[in-house]
C-alpha cells in the first residue's frame, strides 16, 4: 500500500506561480508512473500530468504552464504551477498508477491504485 501525502496548495492571485509536492512512502515509486489529477466543484476528476521513467504527458489545458517532475531519492513528485488563472481552481490530487504500461491510459483515473487527501488550490482575480 502506498500513502501519498500532498502540500503547497493555497490561495494565489491570477498570473501568480506555485509548486505542489507529494510524497509516497511505503513502497520505491521509482519504477512506476505518478501523476497530478484536479477537481472543481460540480465538475468530474481531471487528468493534469503525469510522469514516469520513460517521460511526462501533460494535458492541453495546463501545457506550457504546468511542469511535473519528481526526485525518486526523496520519493517525491512536483508540480510546478506558473501563470495560474481562475479555471486552476480546484483540489489537486497526487496519483500512483502500480503497473508496469508507462504512460499509456495515464489520463484515466482509473488506472491509479493510490491516492492522496487533495490540496487546495484557489486562484483569485
Amino acid at each position: 500500500q502506498v500513502q501519498l501525502v500532498e502540500s503547497g496548495g493555497g490561495l494565489v492571485q491570477a498570473g501568480g506561480s506555485l509548486r505542489l509536492s507529494c510524497a509516497a512512502s511505503g513502497r520505491t515509486f521509482s519504477s512506476y508512473t505518478m501523476a497530478w489529477f484536479r477537481q472543481a466543484p460540480g465538475k468530474e476528476r481531471e487528468f493534469v500530468a503525469a510522469i514516469n521513467w520513460s517521460g511526462e504527458k501533460v494535458a492541453d489545458s495546463v501545457k506550457g504552464r504546468f511542469t511535473i517532475s519528481r526526485d525518486n531519492a526523496k520519493n517525491t513528485v512536483y508540480l510546478q504551477m506558473n501563470s495560474l488563472n481562475f479555471e486552476d481552481t480546484a483540489v489537486y490530487y497526487c496519483a500512483f498508477r502500480g503497473d508496469g504500461f508507462g504512460l499509456v491510459g495515464s489520463e484515466s483515473p482509473n488506472r491509479y491504485i493510490s491516492w492522496g487527501q487533495g490540496t487546495q488550490v484557489t486562484v483569485s482575480s
